[in-house]
């Protein structure tokens, strides 16, 4: 994809439109581009925004979920259909809006271990690499063991924070559990 100058400089939020007709037109390139590119756009970490191109409402989040679904239903999934079935089900639940918030801190905790995790690798030779995929797992199971504590530890404080909450309205009305 092609870049205007002044544009790419600015780092300048990139605006996708999506017309009738499925196509999505970045405005930035002036040209049609497909959800292969818009995934290279995330994996760029470049800022953009998806608009429905006759109502102007925002659309990124379908388009992601789009993209997230065509990865799902090639090679190798990431979610299970349990988990699909559990995250389906804290939709209309009073957890629904903490759900989405301890989802998106553990995510960003796990994308910050692989991002140190590949600064850390460059300049690694392929004996290096040989050695360390060799310690991966068991790294890997301490990694993942701290992520659950502290995951574990968010949920219980999330909870606790809802149970004082509940608490504090039910005394708003003269009730008392």
């Amino acid at each position: 994809m092609k870049e205007k100058q002044g544009d790419a400089a600015a780092g300048a939020e990139r605006i996708i439109k999506k017309y009738p007709n499925r196509r999505l037109y970045d405005t930035n390139t002036s040209s049609y581009i497909t959800l292969t590119e818009i995934k290279q756009l995330v994996m760029a970490n470049a800022a953009f925004v998806v608009r429905d191109a006759k109502t102007g409402e925002d659309i990124t989040r379908s388009i992601l979920l789009q993209i997230i679904l065509e990865e799902e239903a090639g090679g190798t999934p990431m979610f299970s259909a349990s988990v699909l079935a559990n995250i389906i089900r804290f939709y209309g639940h009073a957890m629904q809006g903490f759900m989405g918030g301890y989802l998106e801190k553990n995510i960003q905790s796990l994308y910050d271990v692989q991002s140190k995790l590949a600064e850390q690798s460059k300049g690694v030779t392929p004996e290096m690499w040989t050695q360390f995929m060799a310690m991966q797992a068991p790294m890997m199971q301490g990694l993942v063991n701290s992520n659950l504590e502290q995951s574990k530890a968010m949920f219980v404080q999330m909870q606790e924070q809802m149970q004082k909450q509940t608490e504090q309205m039910l005394g708003a009305f003269g009730l008392k559990r």
